[in-house]
């Protein structure tokens, strides 16, 4: 194979099932190809805030002038997001050896999609010279294909109702398959300011030096500036995160008490904590396009999460019309989620995605219709269907004036669609230009 495309298409075939829970197949090949890393590595798991915890552990850290390898998930547009050394994605050329390499030690045992690009892209961080390494677990913990690998400290974010089916059918179940993570005589850190008991009962059993928000850390602020304390370290005069939305104070504490927890191989000053901050990117989390109409972008899909959405949008200040390009898995909460955003939005532009896990445009739109009566909506609100996210997007901007607003949200694929839209009408205006 040739190109990171063959790859991924041969990854794509070897197993039956696109998930298939268990640390056993990951073992194995971890061993087989001798992975290890030197250099200390933070675990984050989570139902919500996993990428922008990611995000601002890795900005803090290469403010404070350290080598870092992340490895954050889904992509967007290009696979190369996965992997990023020194905050930039890798080039795809580099990952080449790596499937090559697993392809090799894998002899007959048959590998999920994630199973072998986890392998693969953990392979071309353990040969570069990292200062940190900072892993996203895929879904839940216990189980998840990066539980493989043993963190120096472990993060655990918010904790709602998401993949039930594999996780357990409450918070407490949940909890605990997330809990998978820590490790003994560890620290581990829980940012969710109600954490369910199961995290605490699965620490004591473990052994992990468990970290709690409004135990052991705690923050408060103005409008101006916020504050954070930990066990032995304390930061004031902080700006707010770059990263917008309620939540991400929550994600931001966290993230300092794991860092306060490595700081006697990492420490990182109170001016890389400023900058780390300040200057911290991530597409797809409340992400406002420049221009008019506002369009919004974010990967809400979960009814924890779009409630949040919901709470940023109404802090967002007042369009006359509010348009909504949805597009999500069929196994979510969708009704619920539905229901949690319906109060903001005018008009909703349902769509299909390039995946049979997807709900339709048709479903989604059936769905809206059979809860329109209990949701006692006080506006007329119109619904479409659409082909693709970008067919959405731009039949809401055909329909909007420019003080209305456009919020893009649900899957990976809903935003991911957008994005590769735009990008592919900014690449055609250049051309024109030219």
């Amino acid at each position: 194979m040739k190109t990171l495309s063959d790859w991924l298409a041969h990854c794509e075939r070897l197993h039956p099932k696109t998930i298939d829970m268990g640390l056993s197949r990951v073992e194995r090949l971890r061993d087989a190809l001798g992975l290890r890393f030197s250099a200390p590595v933070i675990t984050v798991a989570g139902t919500n805030g996993k990428g922008s915890t990611c995000a601002m552990l890795e900005s803090i850290a290469l403010q404070a002038g350290y080598r870092v390898g992340l490895y954050i998930k889904p992509h967007f547009m290009d696979f190369e997001e996965r992997c990023r050394v020194g905050g930039q994605s890798v080039s795809a050329e580099s990952l080449l050896p790596h499937f090559e390499a697993v392809e090799a030690a894998r002899g007959d045992l048959a590998l999920t999609y994630f199973e072998f690009t986890t392998l693969a892209i953990l392979r071309r961080l353990a040969h570069e010279p990292l200062d940190l390494v900072i892993l996203e677990v895929g879904l839940g913990g216990r189980l998840d294909a990066v539980n493989a690998f043993d963190p120096d400290v472990s993060v655990i974010t918010s904790i709602d109702l998401d993949h039930m089916e594999y996780l357990g059918p409450d918070r407490e179940s949940i909890g605990r398959e997330k809990a998978g993570i820590l490790r003994p005589g560890k620290p581990a850190v829980c940012s969710d300011p109600l954490p369910p008991a199961s995290i605490a009962t699965e620490a004591a059993r473990v052994g992990a030096d468990l970290r709690l928000s409004g135990r052991d850390f705690a923050f408060d602020g103005d409008r101006q500036q916020w504050r954070w304390q930990g066990r032995t370290k304390r930061f004031a005069g902080l700006a707010y995160p770059a990263l917008r939305g309620a939540n991400q104070l929550l994600n931001a504490a966290g993230v300092l008490a794991a860092l306060e927890a490595l700081s006697d191989r990492l420490p990182v000053s109170a001016q890389a904590v400023r900058s780390g901050l300040a200057m911290v990117e991530l597409p797809g989390r409340f992400q406002v396009l420049p221009g008019q109409p506002a369009v919004v972008l974010d990967v809400a899909h979960n009814p924890h999460a779009v409630a949040t959405l919901a709470q940023n949008l109404d802090q967002m200040g007042f369009s006359p019309r509010t348009h909504a390009v949805f597009g999500a898995m069929g196994d979510k909460a969708l009704d619920e989620v539905i229901a949690k955003i319906a109060p903001w939005v005018d008009h909703w532009h349902f769509c299909n995605l390039p995946t049979p896990r997807a709900a339709s445009a048709a479903d989604l739109s059936a769905r809206f219709e059979a809860l329109r009566p209990s949701l006692q909506l006080t506006q007329q609100v119109q619904v479409s269907q659409h082909a693709d996210p970008w067919l959405a997007l731009c039949a809401a901007k055909a329909l909007s004036e420019p003080a209305d607003r456009i919020v893009v949200f649900g899957s990976f694929f809903t935003v991911g669609g957008v994005m590769a839209g735009l990008r592919g009408a900014a690449g055609g205006a250049a051309t024109s230009a030219v």
